[in-house]
């Protein structure tokens, strides 16, 4: 329940910095269409969260881990992908999206167990993708970083 209102804050928080984004002129749809989106799910999610805590509270105490957090491997990985979100967010508009998003990808597609030039291919090929329907299409400025004067 408590990680539910937490969600759910952070729902909330999405949803009104969401409406404050520019519309595109002639389109249904801009740049606060898929974080609107995002923040629905969350909200759907934080209210599920929110009651099936409230009815497993009284068997188990306000907090409770699962078996996970005893385990160095789950930790270890959830540590990662924190760490990478917390760093792409920190590095993206010095190095830009097109190389952090890479190496992220390829991290964290590496540590759970896909092969090196799979996770290489598979990283390359998706930023590429997210990068096009983004930018050229959803009209987002993604940060280009390092590769400003290779802009397209």
């Amino acid at each position: 329940a408590i990680l539910g209102v937490i969600i759910a804050a952070f729902a909330v928080f999405v949803i009104s910095l969401a409406s404050t984004f520019p519309g595109l002129p002639g389109q249904d749809y801009g740049p606060a269409f898929f974080p609107t989106i995002i923040g629905i799910v969350f909200l759907i999610c934080a209210a599920i969260l929110i009651v099936q805590g409230l009815k497993a509270r009284h068997e188990t105490g306000w907090v409770k881990f699962g078996e996970w957090a005893k385990s160095p491997h789950h930790i270890i990985n959830f540590v990662i992908v924190l760490s990478t979100l917390v760093g792409y967010i920190w590095l993206s508009d010095f190095i830009g999206f097109i190389p952090i998003s890479i190496v992220v990808l390829w991290v964290l597609m590496y540590r759970f167990g896909v092969g090196k030039r799979i996770s290489a291919a598979l990283s390359i090929g998706v930023t590429f993708l997210i990068h096009t329907i983004f930018y050229k299409y959803l009209l987002v400025p993604l940060p280009w970083g390092l590769l400003d004067p290779i802009a397209w």
